[in-house]
């Protein structure tokens, strides 16, 4: 995809904690802001749940012979907490 040049004013504290994060990352500040615009629209999230959804169709079997036939399917509870069933 082409790139195109985007220019924007921050104050020097804001530019300076940009630096600071994408140094801590090992990325371009380019690169760290252009991270957190895809955050920001849910493209990476919604990257991850596709992938999560691919994951689970392929293993489902798996799953169902680990865990039993009860836990098969689109079924949540939610999260369990220690000492109930």
């Amino acid at each position: 995809m082409p790139k195109t040049q985007l220019n924007v004013r921050v104050d020097e504290a804001t530019a300076e904690a940009a630096r600071q994060r994408a140094l801590q990352r090992g990325m371009s500040v380019n690169r760290y802001i252009e991270e957190l615009v895809k955050q920001d629209a849910g493209e990476v999230g919604h990257t991850f749940v596709e992938a999560a959804a691919d994951f689970m169709k392929q293993y489902e079997s798996v799953f169902a012979e680990e865990f039993g036939p009860e836990r098969e399917g689109p079924r949540h509870e939610g999260p369990r907490r220690e000492g109930t069933r």
